[in-house]
């Protein structure tokens, strides 16, 4: 798997040439066709890029799956400090030009750039995750029913606190992550109406340093902590092992997002107070959108997962948890309430 970099905005043009160059022939007018046998595809990073522990890490998961299962080369490209959509424009441009298909850009930010780039390559599918703002024929929007994965959390917050308080923690007050939002406090309430839910998030838009900066995590789940929390549940991608270790380190409950954080290498240390994980299945998503280009049948338009098809759901790796067996009753009746249609899960606050 060829992994670029942070590319930085001084550099993108020249990284651009080499993609192209070295990829396709340099032909910049028409869509390259894969090079290698089992065809090439490229997924370009979040802010937090690889190594978050979470969003990014399940995206990777299904190009590394996909490599391993069809043969595909995969290519990996990271995002640059403060970059601006300009800097996503040209990373999609020389990826796509590179001849990978499909290009996958991880998080609603790339909404504007796919928008853009798309129609300069029809014959190249591009997945947009977490968003349906942008739309076209060779667009894929791979998006979650967060507000129901969420709403479990809430249910074992509320099952597991002993203080009657929880935390949750946004890493950027966004449309999506208020989702999480809704549904956590829904389950919590629904479940145990006197229990408090104490909410915060740690940057607001334009700034998006809430995803990719776990100091910020640790001190607002500490803060919290101290306020009475003991159950903490964080959507913040890299801000969020903040909140973890926080937890961990005053012995209280933490639920992880996005991935199985109870399983991430980098969380081990922490790992015992990872009470469960709100997960999305990224991963799958990606490995099923290169699955369908290779098939010839390139998925496009909306494709939703939810608690219904597993998309989202409620990790259980941690055996503490599954040891509660009127926690993971009680959970087990909500998801079958939700995909039943007697639980309506708000997606905002």
């Amino acid at each position: 798997m060829r992994r670029i970099t942070r590319i930085a905005t001084a550099g993108i043009a020249s990284a651009a040439l080499a993609l192209s160059v070295t990829a396709c022939g340099g032909d910049k007018k028409s869509d390259a066709g894969a090079d290698s046998k089992g065809g090439k595809a490229a997924i370009a990073y979040d802010i937090g890029g690889r190594g978050d522990q979470s969003f990014n890490d399940a995206a990777y998961a299904g190009l590394a799956k996909a490599e391993k299962d069809f043969g595909v080369k995969g290519t990996e490209a990271e995002p640059s400090e403060g970059e601006g959509d300009p800097d996503k424009v040209q990373r999609l441009t020389s990826l796509a030009r590179a001849g990978n298909n499909p290009v996958i850009g991880v998080g609603f930010a790339y909404a504007p750039a796919i928008a853009e780039v798309a129609p300069k390559f029809p014959n190249t599918t591009f997945g947009l995750i977490d968003d349906t703002s942008k739309t076209g024929k060779n667009i894929a929007n791979l998006v979650f029913n967060e507000e129901q994965g969420s709403y479990l959390a809430g249910v074992a917050a509320a099952k597991v606190t002993k203080s009657n308080t929880v935390g949750f923690i946004g890493g950027v007050e966004t449309p999506l992550i208020k989702k999480f939002e809704a549904g956590f406090v829904q389950g919590v309430k629904d479940t145990n109406k006197n229990v408090n839910v104490k909410v915060q998030y740690l940057t607001q838009p334009p700034d998006f340093g809430g995803f990719s900066k776990p100091d910020l995590g640790k001190a607002a789940a500490q803060g919290q902590i101290d306020a009475g929390a003991d159950v903490v549940y964080a959507a913040a991608g890299l801000a969020g092992s903040g909140s973890i270790e926080a937890a961990a380190k005053a012995k209280k409950w933490a639920i992880g997002v996005d991935s199985d954080q109870y399983n991430q290498s980098g969380l081990a240390a922490y790992k015992e107070s990872i009470l469960t994980s709100v997960t999305k299945d990224v991963s799958g998503a990606v490995y099923n959108l290169i699955k369908s280009v290779k098939d010839g049948d390139p998925q496009s338009g909306e494709i939703r997962y939810g608690l219904d098809k597993d998309g989202v759901g409620l990790a259980r790796s941690n055996p503490a948890f599954t040891k509660m067996t009127d926690v993971i009753t009680a959970v087990d009746k909500a998801k079958a309430d939700i995909t039943a249609g007697k639980i309506k899960v708000n997606t905002t606050p």
